[in-house]
């Protein structure tokens, strides 16, 4: 079978597997207040396992970067490996003690299987088309509301709020067999490569990269602050029933859908780290509008769609700008994107605890200063970029992101 037939076999795969991975990753956040019941515990436990669950997220590349070390397919069977032990652990043990230390594996699993896969793809598909496909792996996400969170709250409010970690273990069985039968056997990079120090090394001192690094962290603090309450103030202004929560998702999710979409369709052309700031400025403005719109419940749900579609379209358009940054490093790079995007969202976890006692308004006000520290950072990277402060060993994907940041095609 040819490279190409390969890959459209194993691109709407990856979107499959990802999909799952996000199931668990994001019916936290709608069914916050279910889950806190169920355990017992306060809003404040809950924000805390979501905290622990993403600075655990920080230490990722350490796990991660095995995909540049041992292999791709090497690094997606790890991941699923973790994300079958996370969801058996809650099956067997449902306590909040074991919920907590069951995000912490189910994120690891996302996390690592994320950048095996976005590297798996950056090797084998040219970066001027890089970006639609990639796009296209990110429906995973917008999947995982429409279909996967709706699907839970039906398991939740006939089952319990521990029903659907024993599908997913299941399901993370399968994925691991579906991944071991699907991808070909790992090439050993060569023993004079790179270690994982000399790559952690490149890329903390490479300033477009961490620039970079910084346009996700702050993105996700801000979008972060947002999820973690939407669903309370829906709640609390709406009186939304468990169901009603599921539907508001599923339309987050159609609105990160059309994002996605856009992303395959202009990316490439507009080219990303311009796509990232016009992305930037679309979701300032829909904070801003939040609770204005918020007065009504559909006004709040239109809202949330407009807020959430502009996050997935910038989101989205800085992955295929990270992968071409260093390379000869690329799961490494990728790794460490996750890892600062998981800091961002420790750090809004708690300050969306915080603010909301101000009010809904004064966290959607957060999100835009941390988005315009994202557009500083985008800016800086640009720079960087036209001044060529890169190490030797960027080569052509430095050469191809400074077209990118003058808007060129990419």
């Amino acid at each position: 079978m040819s490279r190409s037939s390969k890959l459209s076999i194993q691109i709407p795969a990856f979107t499959l597997i990802r999909a799952t991975f996000n199931i668990p990753y994001r019916m936290i956040y709608p069914f916050l207040p279910v889950f806190a019941r169920g355990l017992g515990v306060d809003l404040g436990a809950m924000s805390l396992a979501l905290t622990a669950r993403s600075l655990v997220g920080t230490l990722n590349p350490i796990v991660s970067s095995v995909a540049d070390r041992r292999g791709r397919k090497f690094g997606m069977l790890l991941a699923a490996g973790l994300f079958m032990g996370g969801a058996a652990l809650v099956a067997l043990r449902p306590t909040y003690p074991a919920l907590v230390a069951a995000m912490i594996l189910l994120a690891l699993g996302k996390y690592v299987f994320d950048p095996a896969m976005q590297a798996y793809l950056s090797d084998r598909i040219p970066y001027e088309r890089r970006g639609m496909v990639l796009a296209v792996t990110e429906i995973s996400w917008s999947l995982a509301f429409i279909a996967g969170v709706p699907l839970m709250g039906f398991l939740i409010a006939r089952k319990g709020w521990m029903a659907p970690f024993s599908l997913m273990a299941v399901l993370g069985f399968l994925i691991f067999f579906g991944v071991l039968l699907m991808l070909p056997k790992d090439v050993r990079p060569s023993a004079q490569g790179p270690s994982m120090s000399s790559n952690f090394l490149t890329v903390l001192t490479f300033v477009p990269a961490l620039a970079g690094l910084s346009v996700g962290m702050f993105i996700s603090t801000g979008n972060e602050m947002v999820n973690l309450v939407f669903g309370v103030w829906l709640a609390q202004s709406f009186g939304l029933k468990i169901a009603a929560l599921g539907a508001a998702a599923a339309v987050i999710g159609i609105s990160e859908l059309c994002g996605e979409g856009l992303v395959a369709a202009f990316v490439d052309r507009l080219g990303k780290p311009k796509a990232v700031a016009i992305g930037l400025g679309a979701n300032s403005l829909a904070a801003l509008l939040l609770p204005v719109l918020g007065r009504t419940e559909a006004g709040a749900v239109a809202g949330l769609f407009l807020f959430y579609l502009s996050f997935e379209f910038t989101v989205v358009s800085s992955i295929p700008m990270m992968t071409e940054v260093l390379p000869s490093a690329r799961a490494t790079v990728m790794a460490f994107s996750l890892a600062f995007i998981s800091f961002g969202r420790a750090v809004g976890a708690p300050l969306a605890t915080l603010l909301f006692h101000f009010g809904f308004p004064v966290v959607t006000a957060g999100a835009v200063v941390f988005n315009l520290l994202a557009y500083l950072a985008l800016r800086r990277m640009q720079l960087a970029l036209e001044r060529k402060e890169a190490p030797t060993s960027a080569g052509t994907g430095v050469r191809q992101a400074i077209q990118g940041a003058g808007g060129s095609h990419s």
